[in-house]
């Protein structure tokens, strides 16, 4: 009979880098000790500990952190692009936010992240229709980190939410591939008609914080939303828009602002 060679186990070099950074901080700091173990270096992958931290923020006495550890398991066993959209995640909050140091803490600390991880195994259980339970998930995810995101909202990866609080993301939104937000933003809907009624994000669009897109409306790519614009109208792609309500102003002042996060508006944007 041939012989046939072990098999070498899948490199994963955003998790391998999370754990290298927890041995650390444990070294560090032991009397955290207990909770990077528990939250990071007890698990062999990273799906298993966002599987851990999604049902110890969300359970509650109506539903128990075992069922939805379970649910979690499922669905990260089910698809591997929400494993994946996770670590593309991981690696713009680093990359985006400069009060991130470490690939660790969006795992740990920043409900940004968690939130938008939770959403991806809510929008997995409303796609298998179940979708009592992803209700549950979004009632749950906004009484916890203050982030309300339907499940039947499609968010691609590369997702980067800033502070994240009073985040609004309507039920036929669309968010595209490395965007950028921060607090208070909405894309919400206008009117009470059901249907295709909220906005539609492009890739690479960064949206200060505060400001409101509304309506069935395309946001073009690489474009650029002021802080506080409430924007009710399609805006061209790589453009900059401000003003309630908003208004080209100019160009997005660089090809990617949601990774350069230049928010600054000067006379020649």
């Amino acid at each position: 009979m041939a012989e046939t060679k072990p098999k070498v186990a899948q490199v994963d070099p955003v998790w391998s880098h999370i754990c290298e950074e927890a041995r650390a901080a444990v070294r560090d700091e032991p009397l955290l000790g207990g909770f990077i173990h528990s939250g990071l270096l007890h698990h062999a992958t990273l799906e298993r500990a966002l599987a851990y931290r999604f049902s110890l923020k969300l359970a509650s006495g109506e539903m128990s952190e075992q069922i939805l550890r379970e649910i979690a398991d499922e669905a990260y066993a089910d698809d591997p692009e929400i494993g994946q959209s996770a670590r593309a995640d991981i690696v713009a909050v680093y990359d985006r936010d400069p009060a991130c140091h470490r690939f660790m803490q969006p795992m740990l600390f920043f409900k940004g992240f968690q939130a938008v991880q939770a959403y991806r195994i809510g929008h997995w259980l409303w796609t298998n229709g179940r979708r009592d339970v992803a209700y549950f998930v979004q009632m749950r995810v906004s009484e916890v980190f203050g982030v309300d995101i339907h499940p039947n909202a499609l968010i691609g990866k590369g997702i980067m939410i800033d502070h994240a609080h009073s985040i609004v993301i309507g039920e036929t939104a669309v968010v595209g591939d490395n965007v950028s937000m921060l607090h208070s933003v909405t894309l919400g809907g206008t009117g009470k008609e059901d249907g295709d009624r909220h906005p539609k994000i492009g890739n690479g669009v960064l949206i200060g914080a505060g400001a409101k897109i509304l309506g069935n409306i395309r946001i073009g790519d690489c474009s650029r939303i002021a802080a506080g614009s409430v924007v009710l109208h399609e805006v061209p792609r790589n453009t900059t828009v401000a003003g309630v309500p908003a208004k080209v102003i100019g160009e997005a002042g660089c090809a990617q602002p949601a990774l350069t996060m230049d928010q600054v508006i000067d006379d020649g944007v």
